[in-house]
């Protein structure tokens, strides 16, 4: 890598606003129609707080500043990808018909191996000020 990344590090930090219009498009996208993910009274009546974003949307838009973060000049050098990403889903996340959901996403280096040419970036995902995605890491490297 051509330029030192430093764990503690913020390499990305973004926020993103979920709406019912996303959940929309990401279900038509996705195939999943699940009705708790667009009818309050669904949702509702299984004992969810109101409808939820889709997990997969929610761990799709988190790991996005990352990826725009290695295609970016600020990336330690061109050519980097995403060779592995994980989470644990912690709480959902309740998207309201009219302010919709914000996200916030802190993308952090938690690891470096230079000799490997790689990387462990740390997510904090969080949606009303609680975590929504636990152990968020992103392995990123570099040719």
């Amino acid at each position: 890598m051509s330029a030192a990344l430093e764990v503690g590090q913020v390499v990305a930090e973004q926020d993103f606003t979920l709406t019912r219009d996303s959940l929309v498009r990401y279900a038509g996208a996705s195939g999943d129609f699940n009705a708790i993910h667009y009818r309050d009274d669904v949702a509702e009546a299984v004992g969810l707080p109101g409808v939820l974003a889709h997990g997969m949307l929610t761990m799709g838009t988190a790991v996005q500043p990352v990826v725009s973060w290695l295609e970016s000049d600020r990336a330690p050098q061109p050519g980097g990808w995403v060779s592995d990403y994980q989470v644990r889903f912690t709480r959902p996340v309740v998207v309201d018909p009219e302010r919709g959901a914000v996200l916030t996403v802190v993308a952090r280096v938690g690891q470096v191996d230079p000799e490997a040419g790689t990387a462990r970036i740390d997510l904090t995902v969080t949606f009303e000020g609680a975590t929504v995605l636990g152990k968020a890491q992103v392995r990123v490297a570099w040719a």
